[in-house]
């Protein structure tokens, strides 16, 4: 389930510190595909539904989470004009990207023609509407499973179209993500075409919005703001930031400097006094 409410430890690999500095807008970008695809997407989505507007991108960590190859993890960046290195960091940045392993594609993404990092990713409606999402889609998959199981998420390959597989086809499932839950989908065949696709959607409060294919590709969001308000998604998704926050401090206090260690708990302090903040203002459960 996605999002979920499982604390994870915060003692080893992950996004850790992450919960404690996205909130104090000190994160452009959070990174995927080279750990289990639930683990990646859960803290991101909870922030996320705190109204934090963190990106995603692509990453392989070579040598240290994996040596089999460059590449794994991959940030297909829309680049207006040439390509150059600091083009590439700044559509990073600005979320004109989606996270692929490669075999999946969710290009050109648009919520009522509003692209996905253009103008700050943000459509703004004055009052609760309806609104078309669209994209371009492809991926690949051979005709029929390479074995007789399902992949299991946990277990490498960690991403792979094989997820979103629709039994006893050559389909995926491509999804339209309101607030981290899938509230409409299409299949697309896994041929390697190219094909466009579209959903419609009602939109009742401020949310953010995403294509994805189940731990294969994910596109980064486009945030529909409703007459103002900020988004606050999940009351009780700013309260498990709040937990992990004090998971994380509980992992981390120890390893931390004597004459930082008070700064840190600072930081640490703010962090839980804004999703507590988050908390009070978010009126959905």
């Amino acid at each position: 389930e996605l999002p979920n409410f499982e604390m994870p430890p915060f003692d080893n690999v992950g996004a850790n510190e992450y919960i404690v500095d996205v909130a104090h807008d000190a994160v452009d970008f959070i990174s995927n595909a080279d750990t289990p695809y639930p683990f990646e997407w859960n803290i991101w989505y909870h922030t996320l539904n705190c109204g934090f507007r963190t990106r995603v991108s692509g990453e392989t960590d070579f040598p240290c989470m994996s040596d089999e190859r460059v590449g794994a993890g991959r940030s297909y960046v829309h680049l207006p004009q040439s390509l150059t290195y600091d083009a590439w960091c700044a559509g990073v940045r600005d979320g004109r990207c989606y996270t692929s392993d490669g075999f999946s594609h969710l290009m050109d993404f648009t919520v009522n023609g509003v692209a996905m990092g253009a103008n700050g990713s943000e459509l703004r409606l004055a009052q609760p509407g309806s609104v078309r999402a669209t994209a371009r889609v492809a991926c690949l998959l051979p005709p029929a499973p390479l074995t007789a199981d399902p992949p299991d998420p946990t277990r490498k390959p960690y991403w792979t179209p094989e997820h979103a597989r629709v039994a006893g086809s050559r389909d995926v499932t491509v999804e339209l993500i309101r607030n981290g839950r899938p509230i409409a989908s299409q299949r697309v065949r896994a041929d390697g075409v190219l094909r466009d696709v579209s959903f419609d959607a009602r939109v009742e409060r401020s949310s953010w919005m995403a294509l994805r294919v189940m731990g294969s590709a994910h596109t980064n969001p486009i945030f529909v703001v409703v007459g103002g308000r900020p988004i606050r998604a999940s009351r009780k998704s700013a309260e498990w930031c709040l937990q992990a926050v004090d998971q994380c401090w509980s992992q981390k206090m120890g390893r931390i400097r004597g004459r930082e260690r008070d700064a840190a708990e600072r930081a640490y302090d703010q962090a839980r006094e804004r999703y507590r903040q988050i908390a009070s203002e978010s009126d959905v459960e």
